[in-house]
This record gives C-alpha cells, structure tokens and sequence, in this order.
C-alpha cells in the first residue's frame, strides 16, 4: 500500500520514552540500571528518550542527580540517540543553569514544562520560554501540561513561540485536539503526543510521534501502531493501538501516576517520596494485562 504519512517535522524521532529514572533499595540513583533501561528501551524501538520529566521524578531528583543521569544515558547509547534533557521548573533562572548543565552533559534537546504553581499570565509564560531559548544553544520542546502545572500555553502563546529559533516542539498534554490540529496546520512546531490515549489521533493528524511513560514497557507495541499507520495500513494502527488499551488505562488512569506503576511493572527500585509504591492489588492487575497484551497476536 502507499504510505499515508505527510512529510512532518520530526526533530527528537517519531517514538521517544519518557523514560524513569531507577533508584537503589537505598534510594540512590542506580546509573547501572539506568544505562541498561536506555539501551534496551532504544534496542526495543526508541528513537529517543526524554529524561527527567514527570515520569523521571524530576522534581524529587536533584540538579546533581539529573546530570549524572544523562551522563549515564548518553554513555549507554552513544553520539547517534536523540536525548532531552528535562530542566523545567518554576524558576527562570534555575530553569537556565539545568538548560546550561544539560547542555554540558550531552542532552541533544531541552524539555522545558510551563513553569507551576505560580501560574504567571501568558506575557510571563511566553517570556519563560524565551529566556531559556536565547540563553541555550540546544532545540527546546515545551511542555504543555495544564493538569498539572495549573497553566496552560494558549495556542496564540504556541504561534508566537513557533517563531523562535530554537523552539521546535512542544509536548501536547493540553488534551485539545482541535487546538494541536490547528497549531499542526500553522507549522512551525512539532508536536508529540503526551496522552498515549492520543498517540495515534494526533500523528494522523500530522503529529510528530509521542513522549510515552507506557513505552518504558512495551516500546515496540507503542511503535508498531505509528509503523502501520506510516505504511498505510490505518485499520492496523488501530486494531494495535487498541490492544494497548487496557494497559495504558492501568498505567496512566488508574489513580495511580505513571511512574508508580511503570516501575512496579519493571521492578525498577523505589519511587520516591511523596510518591509511595502500587500495592499487591494494583501490581497483580498491571501484571495481568502486561501479560495478556504479549499474548495477543
């Protein structure tokens, strides 16, 4: 069949890995066990992978931590993997010494969330982002995510920052079809899905691809449904991305947050407080879909 995807912009890859950062029964960063997690995960399918985002536990790891972390990272999968290095918090000026320490340690893109709580009007969140991208020398993927952060960027904020240089993409979490359709059309971002229930929407609409949590365990599956699609075979991408719904509903509605449960599925070492661990419960119904999505043809 003909390939239906239209040429789109795809700076970081289609598929990339939210990827957790691993802890030791202490507590610590486990570099080893973060290594071998990145490996697998780009051996597995990923194009690139996204660190210390939400699900790396960003805001309980320290500045130190996240370094090493993607020093670890980039040692493990070589020069050729694109990386994103999460720096975004609710302080311009931390936000520029992450961007600055990132940079440093190899990340090939910065990801950079609308800054919380604080929730500054659209004047400060444009100025926000374009702080961090004239003072950086890497691509900046922002992040929108307005269920947690408490502040949306308005898609008018989007095409203005679309013009920056070095503004390339944005992390869509704002759950609005409509307003990613419209910033597709206008060009000039590229735009990953962030809700894996909107992986596949939103790439037939001329998305990028997708930044997902549920790729830390099942990275092909994830990326087989956007080879279909690519191949023309739209019935397929379908019937695929709805076998992952199960899992997915697990993992990411569940109540609990995504990265609770990717890491009881790997058994991939603590989380960290004032996160607290899935129960017997939830791990053996996690489990249990796991194993029913390796089992379907």
């Amino acid at each position: 069949m003909t390939p239906s995807a239209p040429l789109r912009p795809r700076p970081f890859g289609r598929a990339l890995c939210a990827m957790i950062t691993p802890f030791t029964a202490g507590g610590a960063l486990d570099r080893e066990a973060a290594a071998a997690h990145a490996a697998a995960l780009v051996a597995g399918g990923c194009d690139g992978l996204v660190l210390s985002g939400t699900t790396g536990e960003s805001p309980t790891t320290s500045d130190a931590e996240k370094t090493d972390l993607l020093r670890a990272v980039r040692e493990a999968v070589g020069p050729d993997v694109p990386l994103v290095a999460g720096v975004g918090t609710s302080d311009t000026l931390h936000t520029l010494e992450l961007a600055r320490r990132a940079e440093q340690a190899g990340a090939d893109g910065l990801l950079v969330v609308t800054p919380y709580y604080s929730r500054p009007p659209q004047a400060a969140v444009e100025a926000h982002f374009r702080r961090v991208a004239d003072a950086a020398g890497l691509p900046l993927m922002l992040y929108d995510i307005p269920g947690r952060t408490g502040t949306r960027i308005e898609p008018e904020t989007l095409l203005r920052l679309a013009e920056h240089p070095r503004i390339v993409a944005v992390k869509d979490c704002s759950r609005d079809l409509l307003a990613a359709t419209r910033g597709i059309a206008a060009g000039g971002l590229a735009y990953y899905s962030g809700c894996e229930e909107l992986n596949l929407p939103l790439y037939a609409l001329g998305g990028a691809g997708y930044v997902s949590t549920v790729a830390n365990v099942v990275p092909g599956r994830l990326r087989a449904v956007l080879d279909a699609f690519d191949a023309g075979d739209t019935a397929g991408a379908a019937r695929l991305n709805g076998r992952l719904a199960a899992l997915t509903s697990l993992m990411m509605e569940s109540g609990l947050p995504g990265t609770v449960t990717a890491k009881a599925l790997l058994a991939a070492g603590p989380v960290r407080e004032p996160l607290q661990p899935a129960g017997r419960e939830a791990s053996d119904g996690l489990r249990a879909a796991y194993e029913e999505l390796l089992a379907a043809v």
